[in-house]
């Protein structure tokens, strides 16, 4: 991958444009939902992307933030995070097939949830809704098999489709505003007895959603050009497309007013086509939907290629199946690791399992600060370590990143609590628990299988040292953070 797709992977990892922002408003207000569309990236995303951009450099290998965790914090830790971010995708993937047929219901009404069940099996309702979802996974697994640079360029015309909609709409929109004299910004909270405070908070706690993901293309570095150059670059570039694709069609949509069947006390997801329409006719709202129906498939096409990156690091490493992590002979992809995290995303998109993203919040989040810790143990271990990009402001910056988004974190933490109650809480210590119990269990594993090539390679008069060292079955390659060091040894004990 070359810059610009590049930049376009991390839009849609991160974004895929205003769609998906519109609860925002209801929740917060006008004012406040613009002020938190302009602030969310300097606690959050800002400080998450400059901890990327460098552990993204320094160690700008396959399955990125792995790795990353792995040299600073050692094997524990990098498969806890290898094995939660995962799990994590697993509701978090089946969102986008699911967001797909949702706009496309409003275009087709029969390919509604429920409005054509084909067959029902052991309680499950097989209907045109999900084999669509199916389709869509089909589809966008076969072009990831083709590699992460199909990936990315498809992802640059999926770009060009989704926000020519919104372009569009922020410019009739803006006209409307100059030509009625709208202020749309003239509330600052949603309801008039609405804390500043309240509506803040709740708002953050959706933007934060839409601000998340920025470490999703470093999985993906083993496949990019010149990582230590192009990776800072694209996540600068895509800090301020993001921050524009969610501004301006928000300024123009605020057109509509506040009351009435669109106006942005009852906007919720997907309230934008509405609100096109009403701005200009069915013409825009029929755009701004197809644009809505590439942008949750250019999500589902990138987060694939970053997550299906995991399994094959824990094969690689030793924990999973050598199989899993074997690679097509033309396209040199992991084909066992995108199929089966395909296949299981296909599973969660029943909507009985729509409810299990609950726990997204907390695991993402523990995926983060693991991240700031693993930077801030490098930068102790060995300063001397490479770092084409370096955060600038020495400690003092490494500080002011791990305060917001260590706070950012745990207040979302709380404010999931809130809003879900234990439930969500429960759900995400059962996956840590079984994440816990599932780390010595395969550390065994895969110790007993180091042993048996060992002495397979004494018995063959094989020296010791040819044996690959992670997972009994390969040498090194471009896939480990071997690759980063050229040292030929395994990272954690060099």
């Amino acid at each position: 991958m070359s810059l610009v797709p590049l930049v376009a992977l991390i839009f849609f990892g991160v974004s895929g444009g205003a769609y998906g922002i519109e609860p925002l408003f209801s929740t917060s207000g006008p004012g406040m939902g613009i002020l938190l569309i302009l602030i969310a990236p300097l606690i959050y995303s800002v400080p998450h992307a400059l901890v990327c951009a460098e552990l993204g450099t320094a160690i700008p290998v396959e399955g990125g933030y792995y790795h990353w965790v792995k040299r600073g914090l050692g094997r524990f830790w990098a498969f806890q995070q290898g094995v939660l971010q995962w799990v994590c995708s697993f509701v978090d993937m089946a969102l986008y097939p699911v967001m797909f047929t949702s706009y496309l219901s409003s275009l087709i009404s029969a390919v509604a949830p429920g409005e054509h069940v084909l067959f029902e099996i052991a309680g499950l309702k097989i209907d045109l809704n999900w084999v669509i979802c199916v389709g869509v996974i089909v589809i966008f697994t076969l072009l990831n098999l083709m590699g992460a640079g199909w990936v990315g360029d498809s992802s640059v015309v999926f770009a060009i489709i989704c926000l020519t909609p919104m372009l569009i709409l922020t410019a009739i929109g803006g006209y409307h505003l100059l030509t009625d004299g709208i202020n749309p910004v003239s509330q600052l909270t949603a309801e008039e007895g609405q804390s500043t405070w309240n509506a803040f908070g709740s708002g953050l706690f959706i933007v934060m959603w839409n601000y998340s993901g920025w470490d999703s293309v470093s999985t993906v570095a083993g496949e990019m050009e010149n990582p230590k150059k192009h990776l800072p670059k694209a996540l600068f570039w895509a800090v301020l497309l993001i921050i524009v694709g969610y501004l301006l069609p928000s300024l123009g949509a605020l057109a509509v007013g506040a009351d009435g069947d669109n106006g942005w006390k009852s906007w919720k997801d997907g309230a934008f086509s509405d609100i096109a329409g009403q701005l200009a006719g069915p013409w825009l709202q029929y755009t701004v939907t197809i644009g809505g129906l590439f942008a949750s498939v250019a999500m589902f096409s990138a987060l694939l290629a970053s997550y299906s990156r995991l399994p094959s690091a824990l094969s690689r490493d030793g924990y999973l199946p050598g199989w899993v992590s074997k690679e097509s002979r033309r396209y040199k992809m992991p084909m066992a690791s995108i199929i089966g995290s395909s296949v299981i995303y296909a599973l969660f998109c029943f909507s009985s399992f729509s409810n299990l993203v609950i726990f997204d919040v907390f695991l993402t989040n523990i995926g983060i600060l693991l991240e700031v810790a693993a930077l801030i143990m490098l930068r102790i271990r060995e300063p001397e370590l490479e770092r084409p990009y370096k955060i600038p402001g020495g400690w003092w910056s490494i500080g002011l990143i791990t305060v917001s988004l260590t706070a950012v974190s745990v207040w979302a933490a709380i404010e999931q609590y809130d809003e879900e109650g234990a439930k969500a809480v429960v759900l995400c210590l059962i996956v840590v628990g079984i994440s816990l119990v599932l780390y010595p269990l395969l550390s065994l594993r895969k110790a007993a299988k180091q042993s048996a090539a060992l002495d397979r390679a004494v018995a063959n008069g094989t020296v010791p040292g040819e044996v690959y060292g992670l997972s009994g079955s390969q040498r090194d390659s471009a896939h480990s953070d071997k690759a980063a060091t050229a040292t030929g040894t395994d990272s954690v004990e060099a």
